[in-house]
């Protein structure tokens, strides 16, 4: 059996920014769909306002799912091609009773069209998913997501099929319409440089790797002072257009490039076998725990991290 997420203890409070940052298979997309309510945890508890998603009777459940939406990584696969960009925004609005009647969703369609960026909204209501842009299909999946008036959204990974030049534009909207909503995210992404961007003013970095947090703290302590191997390793790997900052930048050499197999993870700590700082008798005999940071958050390294 795998354990895509395992003993992972985390906690988000309303109005924050937080950024599940990892490599591709470390389980913080399985993260994003069991807070969302799309996969059911194995074991373990999803708190929403401080009562388990399992436990909700139908009421309580209907007013967690309208709170939390989710935007999905590929634009292309969670659009419906056979529905028009007013359906889809007119569809949940109408079946939740958010609006009398079909003029007033399509004028909530048309709204909601305008907030993400998509204008003029006539131009775009009467339009298939196939007929627009990859960033435009992405802006539809935001305006969807909104439709309920969520306070809580997992962007999971949702600039990562968009052309680079689109993907601080779209990181933009997100930001101004936290200012709007007061919505709080959840941001997932491989892409460090991505959560730096998006959560640096009063956002928290959490890093995953093979399904377990390895270390987590504000973005400006995680970026400026990393205190576990994989999150050096992670920021040595984010390229930078200044020249003079990337000859000088700390390098970060793997003893081992490829990742372990999910099906045989190795003792102790599972980052030990590419781990620059390996210490034997130490990372590959226990599971670190996490333990307070120097500067803030929590890591999982008893090597590098000295706690304050």
């Amino acid at each position: 059996m795998i354990t895509a997420v395992d003993s992972v203890s985390i906690s988000i409070m309303p109005g924050d920014i937080v950024c599940l940052v990892g490599e591709s298979g470390c389980g913080k997309s399985t993260m994003g769909y069991m807070i969302a309510g799309l996969l059911p945890a194995s074991d373990g508890q999803v708190l929403f306002k401080g009562k388990d998603i399992s436990q909700m009777n139908k009421e309580e459940y209907r007013h967690y799912r309208h709170n939390v939406q989710i935007v999905h990584q590929d634009p292309y696969a969670s659009l419906n091609p056979t529905q028009l960009v007013e359906q889809m925004l007119m569809t949940p609005l109408l079946h939740h009773r958010r609006v009398k009647n079909r003029a007033e969703a399509r004028a909530k369609a048309a709204e909601l069209l305008h907030i993400v960026g998509l204008t003029p909204p006539a131009d775009f209501l009467v339009k298939y998913p196939h007929q627009l842009s990859g960033g435009q299909r992405q802006r539809v999946s935001v305006a969807r997501a909104l439709t309920l008036e969520p306070s809580f959204i997992v962007a999971d990974e949702a600039v990562s099929m968009v052309d680079v030049s689109l993907r601080v534009s779209i990181l933009s909207m997100l930001t101004h319409l936290r200012e709007i909503f007061h919505v709080t995210f959840l941001f997932i992404t491989h892409d460090l440089a991505l959560a730096k961007y998006f959560a640096w003013e009063e956002g928290r970095i959490i890093v995953m790797y093979l399904g377990r947090v390895v270390e987590e703290g504000p973005t400006q302590r995680v970026i400026q002072n990393p205190r576990h191997p994989y999150t050096q390793a992670l920021l040595y790997a984010v390229p930078e257009a200044d020249p003079e900052i990337a000859r000088t930048k700390k390098h970060i050499e793997l003893r081992e490039a490829d990742i372990p197999s999910l099906l045989n993870l190795p003792s102790g700590c599972s980052f030990h076998p590419r781990c620059p700082f390996f210490q034997p008798g130490v990372c590959d005999v226990s599971v670190p725990e996490l333990v307070p940071a120097e500067g803030g958050g929590r890591v999982a390294c008893p090597v590098l991290n000295k706690a304050p």
